[in-house]
């Protein structure tokens, strides 16, 4: 069996993913001008503004952080440079998980060898994929300690979930669901809510069977909600939604790095049931914060507003040490005012059904 090696981070350190929407000005459509865009990124910024899988987004990457002030920083920078060049473009830049009306048939792939492969495989399962998320990869120091860290998050990724949910519109349709995106997500193989894992030496002889039969080429093909990254010697989050705002997304940055933390020094929990922890899922997706929320293991219900605000009180003496509590504060302002897929929603029906109105708005709400 090859030897799969954990790139330990002695810190806690925050790497942020944001796969970016681009958008015409006056349609409001996705526009596939990615390969125009990183055509005009600066060298500076190469290792940061990046291709994705169809040509109608590019996603921003941090370096590594310490802080959440490091985060907001780097975020910002790029971001404004990315803006600069779309804008010179005629496009600009949408901050949502799903656009609301442009077609998937309308959508170009990007000429990379990796996504022409998914793609090949994937088909039309694939091809209808055109969402938009947040990663949040945390450092941890130990192979062991990052299997635990795994287990344990998936608890709380329908909590995560609820308070990014941001794509409820599809095609021009109401889906119903505050994240029809957990949904299209979950058609992908080797996607969704993971099971456990009993330790490193385990989850190394998984890989090396997926990669022996040829089901994966690297651990970058399985798309679980939560995953140890090896490579980056940390655990990477992926079951958010874009929130609608960069105050949001930073919240939600402080809350995983201080859950992550919490987590490591936490005993191992009894094997909670795979259908609890997918039905507490379904119900963050379909319903968002106003969803309900059943414990694992005593089977008590609450409400997923509730549950946000327990993991909030729980996590916030950590957030204190990290200095990082003005950040996570934002997360009782999420819980009491709701999220992207409300406000998006709200102002499709208070602007007559204007789909075009709507974006206009929330592109003005991204950093305010």
């Amino acid at each position: 069996m090859d030897k799969l090696e954990f790139n330990r981070s002695p810190d806690p350190t925050i790497g942020v993913e944001l796969e970016i929407q681009i958008i015409d000005n006056e349609t409001c459509e996705l526009v596939s001008l990615a390969p125009d865009i990183l055509d005009r990124v600066s060298p500076a910024f190469r290792e940061r503004i990046k291709p994705e899988f169809i040509q109608s987004m590019v996603e921003i990457n941090t370096g590594i952080c310490s802080t959440v002030a490091d985060v907001e920083n780097d975020l910002n920078t790029s971001f404004a440079h990315l803006n600069e060049i779309t804008e010179g473009l005629g496009a600009s830049l949408y901050m949502t998980s799903l656009h609301p009306f442009s077609k998937w048939s309308d959508q170009l792939v990007s000429t990379h060898e990796r996504y022409e492969r998914i793609m090949n495989e994937l088909q039309l399962v694939g091809r209808r994929f055109i969402s938009q998320g947040l990663h949040v990869h945390i450092g941890v120091d130990d192979e062991e300690k990052v299997i635990k860290i795994n287990n344990n998050l998936r608890i709380y990724l329908p909590i995560l979930l609820a308070l990014t949910t941001s794509s409820p519109f599809y095609e021009s349709l109401d889906t119903g669901l505050m994240s029809y995106r957990a949904k299209l997500f979950e058609a992908l193989p080797l996607a969704g809510m993971p099971d456990s894992l009993d330790d490193w030496e385990e989850y190394e002889t998984l890989i090396n069977l997926l990669r022996r039969s040829g089901i994966i080429e690297s651990v970058k093909d399985i798309w679980w909600d939560v995953r140890p990254h090896p490579d980056f010697g940390t655990i990477e989050i992926r079951v958010c939604d874009i929130p609608y705002s960069m105050r949001d997304i930073l919240a939600i940055v402080a809350l995983v790095q201080a859950l992550v933390l919490a987590l490591a020094d936490q005993f191992e929990n009894p094997e909670p049931h795979i259908q609890i922890l997918r039905s507490n899922k379904w119900q963050a997706a379909r319903y968002g914060l106003e969803g309900l929320y059943v414990d694992p293991f005593f089977g008590t219900k609450y409400s997923l507003k509730e549950a946000a605000m327990s993991l909030y009180r729980h996590v916030k003496p950590i957030s204190e040490d990290l200095k990082s509590t003005d950040y996570l504060d934002q997360i009782p302002e999420i819980v009491d005012r709701l999220t992207g897929a409300h406000i998006q929603r709200k102002i499709h029906r208070e602007n007559g059904n204007n789909f075009n109105d709507m974006i206009r708005t929330v592109q003005d709400l991204f950093l305010k």
